[in-house]
């Protein structure tokens, strides 16, 4: 496998990021993961507008997204495959072993792995934790993921495939790597990103292509909504059949059916919508 790591492409076995990139030692980066079908990236412009706005967010230099595009080009030339996961990551590069950023500048590293198509429906748990909505990180795509792997474990261990979060006041928030929609009488619904969820790329298209509503939903919203659907990079839109203990049908319901339909038809049209 060939990865792209601050400016060409290198082998993964031999690729190498310093042990004090401040990416690794406190969690001082940002990334965006893109689905890549046949080499080719979807989405990637909007990718890389949000790849832009959680570095300012975080305080980061903006980054190339000339090399950036060229990096992802690369990567996947070199990698053929019929279904990839790309990651674009970019961290405070080589800084001290604490808070303050150094001076080499950012890291950048994009690199690519295979990827299964995702079953049409899925189970989900909800956590006891919250998702900070006032947090200064709110809504970016950072590499401190901590929260999601522990929330995921939680969610495996429960035979589920994704864990959902409340926010500090209780409503519906987002998954660990995805977001949540409610079907209530025959609308679509979300939470706003005041909620403090991530402003998902697949998320933002299926507002547009379906009219979903943006609304502010108390968690056990789940414990009654018609349908349950989630949204993610490599998920698409994918039916809920379990929360917790409540069973839903094991087969998509007629508005989630119909949002996976209009998704996979409308991506299909245009590759960088």
């Amino acid at each position: 496998m060939k990865v792209w790591l601050d400016g060409g492409l290198e082998d993964s076995e031999s690729a190498r990021v310093s042990v004090f990139d401040h990416g690794l030692t406190v969690g001082d980066g940002i990334f965006e993961t893109v689905k890549a079908v046949d080499g080719r990236p979807f989405a990637l412009t909007r990718h890389l507008d949000r790849l832009t706005r959680s570095a300012r967010g975080l305080g980061l230099p903006d980054p190339d997204l000339d090399e950036v595009r060229r990096a992802c080009a690369a990567v996947l030339e070199a990698n053929p495959m019929p279904l990839g996961r790309l990651r674009i990551t970019y961290t405070g590069g080589h800084g001290p072993l604490g808070s303050d950023r150094g001076e080499a500048g950012p890291t950048l590293v994009v690199a690519l792995g295979e990827a299964a198509r995702r079953p049409d429906s899925t189970a989900v748990i909800t956590v006891p934790w919250t998702r900070n909505e006032r947090s200064a990180l709110a809504g970016l795509k950072t590499t401190s993921y901590g929260e999601n792997v522990v929330a995921l474990a939680r969610a495996h261990e429960q035979g589920a495939s994704e864990a959902l979060f409340a926010n500090t006041v209780g409503e519906l928030c987002e998954g660990t790597g995805s977001n949540v929609f409610v079907v209530l009488d025959g609308e679509i619904h979300t939470p706003p990103l005041a909620s403090g969820c991530l402003a998902g790329i697949t998320r933002e298209l299926t507002i547009e292509w379906t009219g979903a509503r943006e609304t502010d939903l108390p968690l056990d919203v789940l414990e009654s909504a018609d349908e349950v659907f989630l949204t993610s990079t490599l998920r698409d839109v994918q039916a809920v059949h379990r929360v917790d203990g409540r069973e839903l049908p094991g087969t998509a319901g007629p508005v989630t059916a119909k949002a996976m339909r209009i998704f996979e038809e409308r991506s299909g049209d245009d590759l960088d919508p």
